[in-house]
């Protein structure tokens, strides 16, 4: 075994638990701003079948969980689809891969801390401070800086603030749906409150149209859980605890989601969710003094402690793939750099941070609207990392697929199914972001809707990257598909 050179210098091994993971992969997808984010477009797309909706959403996402957990166990590398595709299917396709996972995080870190921000003050009765742009530009800016030197200081620190941050949202939603559903049921709510049914679990009820637009929408609610996968070579029992902190993630937020998508439309019936579609603020605030009264501040503040903690796991995947295309010559070895005293990769973390901070404020430089574009583009990188993982773990173990119908199942046909539904959901991405309507300014670029711009121009940029890259260093590029690393000679 050889002996790994100084610059190659090792994450802290063993730093946190399965349980750690598991906290940190739900905070990653920010519960409770994800459902005040998209419970109200999902009604406004299937009325009634919302749950429906988020129960089909969850299939795609286990089955490219169980990807992650199978390539997990054949290689630790916190990289993950980066490494993995690279290992499966080429240098070429694993790193426009870590290229997604990277701009993904670049992406949303500055509106999760803008959430964070505008939720924090409801929640302190300083609705007015929230009219300011410039102030919530500025406190977001502080808050992506705040939660960045805590993922320095320490994966263990990072662990010990999720474990507080998920325990209050995920009691406060709960709580919250509690209430709502048992005033619905007691005949106790508005007067548009409905009788809950389990037909609401029929995701087809509203036709195939609807159910795309609204599983494009899943995908996002549910995004951010492999977070735990990238924290593999600090995690204790390295080779199965991450990925099977993945899968349990994946399975707490669908029994969450469906608990609150039941209380939501029971309590407030489909017109005002539909009418506020695109108003998170709004739902979630209104809802909360009709439900709880004057403790309404209980579900602002589940918003505002969901979005910081995303804001912090967030982080997580993009620098630790930053580290892990670094320290195999994919990127400039600085980004392979980790603190001697925090055993964190300190640089790629600011520098993801820095880019962060600049992609938030330039889009508010560009419009109010530029910022939610940005999201919905998100749908696009998304959906092609997950499918990426999903072709590369058939493909990896391709050789030991007939060996049992579990493999068959598990670690073949599932992440392959996973993948197709993912591939058509972003060719359908492709198809709807084009329309003006997908912006939220009805407006253009180019004659293209935004978001696809904004997406088109990510995966532009980073072939360049990529190309100008190869011909300054062709390391990375000797690596032959199935050969690990440490196999490739120099």
């Amino acid at each position: 075994m050889t002996t790994a050179p100084p610059d190659r210098a090792e994450l802290k091994p063993g730093a946190i638990t399965f349980l750690d993971a598991l906290v940190i992969g739900l905070a990653s997808t920010s519960p409770a701003y994800s459902l005040a984010a998209v419970i109200g477009p999902v009604v406004a797309l299937v009325g009634v079948y919302a749950p429906g909706v988020l129960l089909a959403s969850f299939v795609p996402m286990l089955l490219i969980a169980s990807a992650f957990f199978y390539l997990n166990k054949v290689d630790q590398d916190c990289g993950t689809t980066f490494s993995w595709v690279t290992r499966a299917l080429g240098p070429w396709l694993g790193w426009i891969g870590g290229w997604a996972i990277a701009m993904t995080g670049v992406l949303v870190v500055g509106s999760l801390a803008d959430v964070a921000v505008r939720f924090g003050l409801l929640t302190v009765g300083l609705d007015a401070w929230t009219e300011s742009t410039p102030l919530v530009v500025t406190l977001s800016c502080v808050v992506i800086l705040i939660m960045t030197a805590v993922c320095v200081l320490g994966t263990e620190i990072s662990a010990r603030f999720q474990n507080v941050l998920i325990l209050a949202q995920m009691v406060s939603l709960l709580v919250f749906a509690g209430v709502a559903l048992g005033r619905a049921v007691a005949g106790d709510a508005s007067e548009d409150a409905l009788t809950p049914s389990l037909s609401w679990l029929n995701p087809f009820g509203e036709g195939g149209s609807a159910l795309t637009a609204g599983l494009l929408l899943g995908v996002f609610v549910y995004w951010g859980w492999e977070s735990a996968v990238n924290l593999t070579e600090e995690t204790e029992d390295s080779a199965t605890a991450p990925g099977r902190a993945g899968i349990f993630s994946t399975i707490v937020l669908l029994v969450t989601y469906l608990a609150v998508a039941y209380a939501v439309v029971a309590f407030a019936g489909t017109t005002f969710l539909a009418d506020n579609a695109g108003e998170e603020e709004q739902i979630f605030a209104v809802l909360g003094e009709q439900v709880l009264g004057g403790w309404d501040w209980v579900l602002l503040l589940s918003v505002a402690t969901s979005a910081l903690a995303s804001t912090q796991t967030t982080i997580i995947p993009a620098s630790r793939t930053g580290l892990s295309m670094a320290r195999r010559a994919a990127l400039p070895r600085r980004l392979a750099h980790i603190s001697p005293r925090f055993r964190t990769p300190d640089v790629s973390t600011w520098v993801v941070a820095a880019i962060a901070i600049g992609w938030y404020v330039l889009a508010n430089i560009i419009s109010e609207n530029a910022l939610f574009d940005s999201l919905t583009a998100l749908s696009l990188l998304i959906a092609f990392y997950y499918s990426l993982t999903g072709i590369a773990c058939a493909v990896y173990h391709r050789e030991q697929l007939f060996r049992s119908v579990k493999n068959l199942l598990l670690i073949g046909l599932g992440p392959v199914v996973g993948a197709g539904l993912l591939i058509w959901l972003l060719v359908r991405s492709v198809s709807d972001l084009n329309d003006p309507e997908a912006s939220s300014s009805g407006t253009t670029w180019f004659g293209l809707g935004p978001p696809l711009v904004i997406g088109i121009v990510i995966f532009l940029i980073g072939i360049v990257v990529m190309v100008g890259w190869r011909l300054r260093d062709r390391t990375f590029w000797q690596e032959r598909p199935g050969v690990a690393p440490e196999e490739v000679s120099s």
